[in-house]
Parts: structure tokens; C-alpha cells; sequence
């Protein structure tokens, strides 16, 4: 089946009456928890998953689709309106959606999220279409050599993360795979650095962590620094319409996003989160004034959320041809499928073509729904910064231990995320920022993982990781990023000293 005859009959399945109404719930839904910090897709999808045993095959998995895609669209509300990121994905945005709305310019930054949401997902549902296969393909030539001089990559963008000296970004993301190391080894099965406490067995909850570092850290400087709400005016469509350089500067980003987002959200075990944080770094890298990151950059928010959208689209590539789920969404999806007696594989498309089609056209419908969603609710979204904060800040403490606790209703992780509030609020403080330590906790047990794997596969042979042209490929892309961040941080220094020689009366 041609892929013209495909979308025909994946538009005949997605456009009936049931199917859209459960699309429509499934988007719904997701953005609802989406926006509420903590909850996530995962836990919704579970709740949702007995109730596909009494809905058709093709409406149930359009509806738990619905969830996780709608997810991404209102996880970055809170990082922008509260820095209270509403999924993993999101902490992102908190970088600069943040200081966006501290700025004024809360409806702007809400606006262009969801066009680069919208723009990111449809981009990614293309790529869906035209290069399932050969994006599947790339994606079994990944061994664990490959995925671990991946993760190393990330790791050395990661660096680059913090506004700052590269030195403390480099701290911060070893402080993250120090922390990743927490929990039961996955080889040996053997705790590790769990200080006697059980509940530290199954590691630390990456929801906590990223609340705590962000959303309480933030409430306790909040009420340090006696803040006042920052919208005081109307919110009306001028004051949520980008400037004409807005646009100009998100274009590309966005494209490059989705460009990032829809390749590794097609890989196995990588996803949103991370495709979310190297667009960000890609994007600060490239830019002509780095600095301008962490105040308020338009393409700090744009770049991330294109791509943390392209690649919830794109993680069903490997779910659906090769029956291989990316992360703990995608294995619900999988057994969302099994449930309804449908094998997810290579047969998959000639099998079931309205379940496989009918799904792809309803990606395309419910981002539609979305967009439609979202854009009138702005002007609600950014009235909660009208709220005195004394009121406020209360209410986000509720939310942030409800979240936090509905992910394993586990009492445990709510301590856990006040204690991790305290050191994100100390880190503020000594201006050590939390995104590098974030993806440092994410990618560290990943890299560790594919590492001993790779080793195990070769009989300890390190000559594995540059034998094998993908893993080269990346280890000396990732040496030659070492070299240009220390190269311009040298450049930089020599210059500040320069300036100081030739100005001295500046620095007294």
C-alpha cells in the first residue's frame, strides 16, 4: 500500500464519529495534566489503560496517543508562567519561558510554544510518514557502543548548559551522574549508595528532582524576595501577538528542533527529555550571543519544545514497526495494543493499515485540536500570575506534593523533593544552575548501562567504540565540541583581560 492510499484510509478511519470523540478526550486530557505540575502521561495513561478494554482498538490507542502528544503541549505552561515544569520534557522551558513572564511577556512566550508545539508535532508526523522505515532502519544499527558515545555527546553539550563558566556546568553535570548512580544496579542487582533507606532502592524520581530544583527552590526565593505578580495589564491578543523579530528568530530554531526531536524520539530508549535538552544546547551553541540565554531568548523556548513534540510523535516509529517501546509511555502503548490482540512489528502496516494509518492521520487531527485548545486559553494560563503570591505560592506547594506523590504514591518522594528544593534554592544562590545537572541524571545510568553492555559484547575490548563508524563518528564530534567550548572560553578570558589592561578604571 502506497503511502497516498495509506493517508486515504487512515483519514476514512480517524474522521469517524467515535474516533474523533475519543481523540478529542485524549487531548483534552493531556494538556489538563500536562499543565498540572507532576502528574504526567504516565500515570494518566495507566489509569486510562482498563478503560480500552470496553472502547475500540483504533479510538483506545488514539485516545492514550491523544494523552501523551497532549501532555507536551501544557507541561510547558507551568515551566513559563510558575518555573514549575508540568513534564520532564519541559524543565526546558523554565531556562527562559521563565524569565519571559517575569519580563511581561508571559502570553508571548505561551503563544509561541504552541505554534512551535504544533509546528514540531505536524513536522514530525511527516517524518513519520516518509521515513518510518529508514528512520527504524538507523535505529537497529545503534548498538550500545553507539548509544553510550551518544550519550557522551550529550554529556559534553550538556557542559554547555549553564550560562556561566563552563567549569561549574561541567561540576553540575557530574554532580547529575553522581546522582544517577543511586538505586539498584542493573547488572549485579546490587544497591547502591542507598545510606540503609530502601526507598532509595529504586533510585531518585526524576519528577522530584526536577520540581524540587525548579518549583521549590523557585517558591522559597519567591518569598525571600517578596515578589509581587508581574501581569497587571488586560490580556488581550496584542499583548500575546510576537514581534515580527520573534518570529524571525524562531524559525530555524524550530526547524532545527524538530530535526532533532524527530531523530531521537525515533531511537530506543532516548525520548523527549532528551531530545529537548540538546536542542536547547544546539541552539546556544550556534547562537551569535550565547549570552542572551537564561534572560528571556525566544528560541530558548521554541527549539525545545518543537523538538520535545517531534519526537513524542516519532517514539511510535519504533513501538509500531519494530514492537521495541522507548520509554515507559511507549511500553503502555505497547501493551495497550497487545491487550486488543495486535502485535506491534514489521507486519504491523500490511496487518492492521487502518489501526497503523488510522493513528498517523489522528496524530495530525488531534494536533489540530490542540492548537484550537490552546491559543484561546492563554489569556487564563497567564491570568493565574495576577494572583498575589501570598496566596500562590501555597497553592504550588499543593500541587508540586500531589504530583510528586501520584507518580508512586510514595510519602517518601515528597520529603525527598523538599530536600531537593533546599539545594536547588542553594544552588540558585551560588549560581550553579540545575539543567546540566538534570541531564546528567538522565543520561548517566543510560550511558553507564550501554557502556558495560558494549564492554560485556566486546570482552572488555575498548577499541569497540571508535571499531564501529557510528560511535567514532560521534566520539570525534564530541571531542571537537570539547575543543571549540575550551578554545572560546580561553578566547573569551583573553579578551575580559585585554579590556581590564587597556580599561582599568572600569574595574576599580
Amino acid at each position: 500500500m502506497d503511502i497516498l492510499n495509506g493517508l486515504l484510509l487512515g483519514l476514512e478511519s480517524a474522521l469517524q464519529p467515535v474516533t474523533l470523540m475519543y481523540c478529542f478526550i485524549g487531548v483534552f486530557v493531556g494538556t489538563l495534566i500536562g499543565v498540572l505540575p507532576g502528574i504526567g502521561a504516565l500515570a494518566t495513561i495507566s489509569l486510562l489503560l482498563p478503560i480500552t478494554y470496553h472502547i475500540p482498538p483504533t479510538a483506545a490507542i488514539v485516545m492514550l496517543a491523544g494523552v501523551y502528544y497532549g501532555a507536551q503541549y501544557g507541561g510547558s505552561t507551568a515551566s513559563i508562567l510558575l518555573n514549575l515544569p508540568g513534564t520532564p520534557s519541559s524543565a526546558v522551558a523554565c531556562l527562559d519561558g521563565y524569565p519571559m513572564a517575569k519580563q511581561g511577556r508571559a502570553g508571548v512566550a505561551l503563544f509561541m510554544t504552541t505554534i512551535a508545539s504544533f509546528v514540531g508535532s505536524m513536522l514530525g508526523i511527516l517524518a513519520l510518514i516518509l521515513f518510518a522505515p529508514g528512520i527504524a532502519e538507523l535505529g537497529l544499527k545503534f548498538g550500545p557502543a553507539e548509544y553510550f558515545s551518544m550519550m557522551l555527546l550529550g554529556l559534553i553539550a550538556a557542559s554547555t548548559l549553564a550560562s556561566g563558566s563552563p567549569a561549574k556546568g561541567l561540576a553540575m553535570v557530574v554532580m547529575g551522574l553522581l546522582i544517577g548512580t543511586v538505586g539498584t544496579d542493573v547488572n549485579s542487582g546490587v544497591a547502591r549508595f542507598d545510606f540503609g533507606v530502601p526507598e532509595l532502592m529504586d533510585g531518585i524520581n526524576l519528577v522530584a528532582l526536577a520540581m524540587g530544583v525548579f518549583g521549590v527552590s523557585e517558591v522559597i526565593t519567591g518569598i525571600n524576595q517578596s515578589r509581587e505578580t508581574e501581569v497587571k495589564e488586560k490580556i488581550t491578543l496584542r499583548t500575546m501577538t510576537p514581534t515580527r523579530k520573534d518570529v524571525k528568530d524562531s524559525i530555524i530554531p524550530m526547524l532545527r528542533g524538530t530535526a532533532i526531536g524527530s531523530f531521537f524520539g525515533a531511537l530506543p530508549g532516548t525520548g523527549a527529555s532528551i531530545a529537548s535538552f540538546f536542542s536547547y544546547a544546539v541552539e546556544k551553541k550556534v547562537a551569535k550571543d550565547p549570552s542572551r540565554f537564561g534572560k528571556g531568548a525566544i528560541e530558548g523556548v521554541t527549539a525545545p519544545e518543537a523538538a520535545n513534540n517531534a519526537a513524542s510523535q516519532t517514539a511510535f516509529v519504533p513501538t509500531l514497526s519494530l514492537g521495541i517501546p522507548g520509554d515507559a509511555v511507549m511500553a503502555l502503548m505497547l501493551g495497550a495494543l497487545i491487550i486488543h490482540g495486535i502485535q506491534p512489528g514489521p507486519l504491523l502496516m500490511t496487518q492492521q493499515p487502518e489501526l497503523f494509518w488510522g493513528l498517523i492521520v489522528s496524530f495530525g487531527i488531534g494536533n489540530i485540536m490542540l492548537m484550537i485548545l490552546n491559543l484561546p486559553m492563554i489569556g487564563l494560563w497567564v491570568a493565574i500570575l495576577r494572583i498575589p503570591y501570598r496566596v500562590l505560592f501555597p497553592a504550588i506547594l499543593v500541587f508540586i506534593s500531589l504530583g510528586v506523590y501520584s507518580v508512586n504514591n510514595n510519602p517518601f518522594d515528597v520529603l525527598m523533593v523538599a530536600g531537593v528544593g533546599a539545594v536547588g534554592y542553594a544552588m540558585s544562590v551560588t549560581k550553579f544552575e540545575a539543567a546540566p545537572m538534570l541531564l546528567g541524571f538522565v543520561l548517566g545510568p543510560l550511558m553507564e548501562e550501554n557502556l558495560r553492555r558494549a564492554l560485556l559484547l566486546s570482552r572488555g575490548d575498548m577499541m569497540t567504540f571508535v571499531d564501529r563508524p557510528i560511535s567514532a563518528g560521534l566520539l570525534a564530534f564530541g571531542a571537537a565540541l570539547m575543543v571549540w567550548t575550551i578554545y572560546g572560553s580561553l578566547k573569551r578570558n583573553l579578551r575580559e583581560r585585554e579590556h581590564r589592561r587597556d580599561f582599568p578604571e572600569e574595574t576599580t
